[in-house]
Order: C-alpha cells, then sequence, then structure tokens
C-alpha cells in the first residue's frame, strides 16, 4: 500500500501577513461620529429608600412589620392594635395550627410582656414544617413588640424570644442512610 503525503500549504512570509490583517481590521471599523456639543451622561434619579434597619423592620402606619426565622421556615409577621385575633396565611391561628402546643407557642411573646388581646397578628409563612412555621412566627412577633415598646426588650430578651433558633438540619453524609445514620451490619 502507498501511503498518500499531504503538502501543507505554503507559508506566506511575515510581511504579507500583517498587511493583510491591517487592511481587515481598517476595514471592519464604523466612521467615527462628530460631537456636536458636551455628552450628557444618563443619570438616573435615586430611588426613594424606605426606612429599614438591618433585621429588616419598618414602621406601617399603624402596624408593625418585622420577619421571623425558625428551622427552614420564614414569617413576615405585621402587628396593629386590636382585639387580639392572630391571622396565619389568611386563617385564623386555631385552624392553622391545631396542636394547642403551637398556639401556645405564638401566644407566649405576649404572655411574657403582659400584653394579651391588645394587638391584632396577621403573619404570612412559607417553608418548613407547622414546629418551625410557629417558632418563626413567634420570633417574628417579638421582634414586632420590641419595636412598639422598646421598654418590653428587656423580658423578651430574657425569654430568648428575639434569638433566632440556629438549629436546622444536619445536611446527609456519604457512606451514611441519613446525617448520622449508618447502613445496617450484616455479619454474613
Amino acid at each position: 500500500m502507498a501511503e498518500t503525503v499531504k503538502k501543507a500549504p505554503a507559508a506566506k512570509p511575515m510581511a504579507e501577513k500583517k498587511a493583510v490583517a491591517t487592511k481587515t481590521v481598517a476595514s471592519t471599523k464604523a466612521p467615527a461620529k462628530k460631537e456636536t456639543g458636551p455628552a450628557k451622561p444618563a443619570v438616573k434619579p435615586a430611588p426613594k429608600k424606605v426606612a429599614t434597619s438591618g433585621d429588616k423592620t419598618t414602621k406601617l402606619g399603624n402596624k408593625v412589620y418585622a420577619t421571623g426565622k425558625r428551622k427552614s421556615s420564614v414569617a413576615r409577621v405585621y402587628l396593629a392594635p386590636g382585639k387580639g385575633e392572630i391571622t396565619v396565611n389568611g386563617v385564623l391561628m386555631a385552624t392553622y395550627f391545631k396542636r394547642s402546643v403551637l398556639q401556645m407557642i405564638l401566644r407566649q411573646p405576649f404572655g411574657v410582656t403582659g400584653r394579651d388581646g391588645q394587638y391584632d397578628v396577621c403573619a404570612f409563612v412559607s417553608g418548613g414544617g407547622l414546629s418551625g412555621q410557629a417558632g418563626a412566627v413567634k420570633h417574628g412577633i417579638s421582634k414586632c413588640l420590641t419595636l412598639i415598646e422598646p421598654d418590653a426588650r428587656g423580658t423578651l430578651k430574657k425569654a430568648g424570644f428575639l434569638t433566632r433558633d440556629s438549629r436546622t438540619v444536619e445536611r446527609k453524609h456519604y457512606g451514611y442512610r441519613k446525617a448520622r445514620r449508618s447502613t445496617q451490619y450484616s455479619k454474613r
């Protein structure tokens, strides 16, 4: 069998390559525009900022807003003077949290400060389970109470309601069935 060898095309001298490159660059440039005066920079007006602090709490008329968190749940809580009605996601607390323990958790900040039946709560919760959601609403209510009544901060802080409970589910680890549960031992 005869092998065929392909010949490489002859290389162009370096001077020719440079000349070809300058021609292509010059032809691709657009003609320069003439400036007819000083260019005005496009400046957008600065957006109006809403008064917020680092923990995302604001005052909205007679309502106060704060965000509460627990496990993987996040609660947006609005607190206003009223008769003591608590609604969660547009439903009364007793129908949303059917277990009495969870209802008690929501009322704890009012009981500690002695403000039972003085404020209406409207909360919107997402993520996690019912226990985490109840803890998130409790955290949000406590933060709202400190905004309305700064004197109540000491009692709420001492009770531990203003501290975000950082305990979350541990991640699953490689080689295990869950975070710490290992596979079943097999003797044979």
